[in-house]
């Protein structure tokens, strides 16, 4: 075969429409709750509490619901979505990105998760100097099949904790520690991230900042000594803050303190719900 015959019959080939072997029938009559990608990480940019777009990078979960006599769902939709283009992410535009990928993928069921760290600036509390203070967040959309569709904003927040024991028990000084708080909240789309962290600072022994001059640091360490708090208190103080809040329905609080006298950290997790009312999908 000279040159000129193999292009020719290359291009016969190209021509061809190409097998969609995964849009055949399945013949297990088994359907997968979630099929899709994880852990594909991609720039986007997050709506501060003022509105402004931050720019970060998050870590994206995408799956959908697999019915019984469909062999495989169309895995490049998923990315293609993220390189299509995105809005400034707000809960609200994420809730709204979840239901493009569910009606892409034709799916009657669907996960969205995007997971990103979150900068806001604090001044501290006594100079005044600015520093930004990092936190993790997650935006979660679940939409299980003929269930309620729900929107979760997730935080991770860093705050100190001081142990009422070691207070009560010293002639001077209390051990105190770095605690990480969770809340995963069921969201109405107008919570914001600050709103979550901010539950958590207010509630904590103190909350931290990114830069202290020695003014700021004995102000922390007073206010941590004067509003001592065990991981039980944390959680519950924070799920009480959260059942008041109207903008969020089911939520878990849990609090891990890195414990500065222990090789261990203490732990503690509670389950509760405010105040926002269920929807069902259509």
């Amino acid at each position: 075969m000279n040159a000129i015959d193999a292009n020719f019959s290359l291009s016969a080939n190209a021509a061809q429409p190409l097998d969609d072997t995964q849009s055949r029938p399945d013949d297990r009559h088994l359907p997968i709750q979630r099929v899709g990608i994880r852990a594909l990480r991609h720039p986007v940019r997050v709506a501060n509490v003022a509105g402004e777009p931050q720019a970060t990078v998050a870590t994206f979960s995408m799956y959908v619901g697999l019915p019984e006599h469909v062999k495989g769902t169309h895995m490049s939709r998923f990315a293609q979505l993220l390189e299509d283009g995105l809005d400034v992410m707000t809960p609200a535009s994420f809730f709204a990105l979840s239901q493009v990928m569910q009606a892409r993928l034709e799916a009657n069921s669907s996960y969205l998760e995007m997971r990103f760290p979150y900068f806001r600036k604090k001044k501290a509390p006594v100079s005044g100097v600015e520093s930004l203070l990092d936190a993790d967040v997650a935006f979660i959309v679940d939409a299980p099949l003929n269930e309620a569709v729900k929107l979760f904003i997730e935080v991770v927040a860093p705050v100190t904790s001081l142990c009422p024991c070691s207070k009560r028990i010293s002639d001077y000084g209390a051990h105190n520690q770095r605690s990480h708080i969770t809340i995963r909240a069921e969201a109405a789309p107008e919570l914001t991230i600050d709103a979550l962290i901010e539950i958590a600072e207010t509630e904590a022994s103190s909350e931290l900042y990114g830069v202290l001059k020695r003014v700021d640091e004995k102000f922390v360490t007073e206010r941590a000594y004067d509003n001592p708090k065990f991981v039980e208190d944390l959680v519950r103080d924070i799920a009480l803050a959260c059942a008041r809040n109207e903008r969020i329905g089911e939520f878990l609080v849990a609090s891990e303190n890195f414990e500065s006298i222990h090789n261990h950290s203490a732990y503690a997790e509670l389950y509760g719900r405010g105040k926002l009312p269920s929807t069902k999908s259509d």
